[in-house]
């Protein structure tokens, strides 16, 4: 196994709760992909337990910043801006 292996099993579980906190199919792989490889196991768990009604990019990154781990919300955003825009190889 390799070492990012943690990182890679965990994206599915990043994915789903990214599906069930509201956001699109395509924008949650996207993030997921780039969210696990930046974030610990205990950030991407706070992140899991946000659930709610659909909501978009914006509502969501509202969401994260009211957690007030300055580090996740750095990540969280930098994923959405970059897999909404398409800049990111995982949106390709």
């Amino acid at each position: 196994m390799s070492a990012c292996a943690p990182a890679k099993l965990a994206e599915g579980r990043v994915r789903s709760a990214l599906v069930d906190a509201g956001l699109s199919n395509a924008n949650a792989a996207c993030m997921a992909d780039r969210m696990t490889d930046r974030l610990s196991i205990g950030q991407l768990q706070k992140l899991q337990a946000l659930q709610g009604p659909k909501r978009g990019l914006s509502d969501y990154v509202a969401t994260v910043r009211r957690i007030g781990d300055a580090e996740l919300l750095g990540v969280t955003t930098t994923a959405a801006a970059l897999c909404a825009m398409g800049f990111a190889p995982e949106k390709r």
